[in-house]
């Protein structure tokens, strides 16, 4: 039985979640494991749990909030999923 690290609930289908840095989390939900681990957009603050918009190291939940943020590259930020050249 594992214990959820972000609500402490005791839970026998708890996971592990592994990060590329080997630590090593454990949540009983996937809204806790979205809580804890997901990066959240620097413009509006909401959890990025897609594929989000990276701009030189920042993070940003859409192309809104990215061009929103940076107004200097501007029209050059796009989503690109499943976009091929």
């Amino acid at each position: 039985m594992g214990t959820c690290e972000v609500c402490g609930n005791q839970y026998d289908l708890a996971f592990e979640v592994k990060t590329a840095d080997g630590a090593v989390h454990v949540f009983d939900c996937f809204e806790c494991a979205v809580h804890r681990m997901a990066p959240e957009c620097e413009h509006c603050g909401c959890k990025i749990i897609g594929h989000g918009v990276n701009v030189e190291g920042s993070f940003y939940c859409c192309a809104h909030c990215a061009r929103s943020a940076d107004r200097e590259m501007g029209s050059q930020i796009r989503d690109s999923v499943g976009a091929h050249a």
